[in-house]
């Protein structure tokens, strides 16, 4: 009785999977694959013939996101200091003008002494140049006593003059000094209005000169560098719209326009910048230094074009699955095929021996076929 019972289990199971397997598609040793009429149905399977279809002639370009040169500002120091006070971070919005951060330093103290001292020093200095000056005139004093107090005020003058270009340069105010306020801290003003985008300042750090403090950008000016190469170079003219995506960051796609093209050619790759202006909607979704991908439209055709789920890439070559025959439900072919340009859904389909406008090829349900 049991080895009735295990006879009927084993062939209820031999019956559902010789079922299940004339389910899927049947490859052949020729590279064709065969789906019987239910499976071509039930899986939504859709027979076309490739269509004209308009396609931009596009320039294949790569860069990053970036501003000008005026549009990004480095922060340092004339005369290092420690930090005394800060309250920004990275990201933080600044105005031209605003108050960045304090610097403390003994030296500072130095050079308002020294311009003290030298503006004390120029007024008597000058006083006696006018003297021996009038004396020289009148033939009462020597030509040597006149023009060594000439050369000493000139002197004093030019160290003044030096001083207070100094003081300005740390922001102190060289009218403060004079009346006698003397400090030891200075404060660093933003040099453009943006966005901090590099902070190397801690409170108690000593920075100098060579450092960085901070970076700002003023991401109001965002634009695109792309290197174009040389042999394409030619076909690419200011007014030219480009389109691009950020593929580390998004599938989307945006578009600018070539505002500047470059006159020499740069580097052992042979190419050539291109500067693109962006749309001002989408500068905020981008930050500077993004690498980018991107086609110039140089110009625009018609071509033979296939949705793009009925292309398969395979190890850098492509292929369509190409209707053979319909006698025992459909047969496919797999076809290599050499693909153009692409614009949106669809992609152009080069001028093939085997394959032209006629031809019926399997452009939805390629997926559940080929994996």
């Amino acid at each position: 009785m049991k080895n009735s019972i295990y006879i009927v289990a084993l062939s209820f199971i031999l019956f559902s999977c010789k079922e299940a397997k004339t389910n899927e598609p049947t490859p052949k040793e020729d590279g064709q694959i065969t789906v019987t009429k239910e499976q071509f149905q039930s899986s939504g399977m859709e027979i076309a013939s490739p269509v004209e279809h308009d396609f931009d002639v596009t320039v294949k370009a790569s860069g990053k996101i970036d501003v000008p040169p005026q549009n990004r500002a480095k922060v340092t120091t004339f005369i290092g200091g420690y930090v005394k006070s800060t309250r920004l971070l990275v990201g933080d919005k600044v105005t031209k003008g605003q108050p960045l951060l304090t610097l403390e330093n003994t030296e500072f103290l130095d050079i308002q002494k020294d311009y003290l001292e030298v503006a004390e020093q120029i007024k008597y200095l000058k006083s006696e140049y006018e003297r021996q000056k009038t004396l020289y005139d009148e033939k009462i004093t020597s030509q040597k006593n006149y023009l060594k107090a000439e050369s000493e005020y000139r002197v004093a003058r030019a160290m003044q003059q030096s001083l207070k270009a100094k003081l300005v340069m740390l922001n102190i105010n060289p009218s403060s000094v004079e009346k006698g306020k003397l400090t030891s801290i200075i404060t660093i003003f933003s040099p453009i209005s943006g966005d901090i985008v590099v902070m190397n300042a801690n409170v108690g750090m000593l920075m100098s000169p060579s450092d960085v403090i901070l970076e700002i950008v003023d991401t109001k000016h965002l634009h695109l560098e792309l290197a174009v190469f040389e042999k394409d170079i030619l076909k690419v003219k200011i007014g030219k719209k480009i389109k691009f995506k950020v593929p580390e960051a998004t599938e989307e796609e945006f578009n600018a326009e070539v505002h500047l093209v470059g006159k020499s050619i740069e580097g052992n790759d042979r190419t050539i910048n291109v500067h693109g202006h962006l749309d001002d909607a989408i500068k905020q979704k981008l930050f500077t230094g993004m690498f980018v991908e991107a086609g110039i439209i140089v110009d625009s055709k018609k071509g033979l074009a296939i949705p793009m789920e009925a292309l398969i890439t395979e190890n850098n070559k492509n292929f369509v699955l190409l209707l053979d025959n319909e006698k025992n439900g459909f047969s496919f072919k797999k076809t290599s095929v050499s693909i153009g340009e692409k614009s949106g859904e669809f992609v152009e389909i080069l001028p093939n021996k085997g394959i032209d406008a006629s031809s019926k090829i399997l452009t939805k349900g390629v997926f559940d076929l080929v994996n």
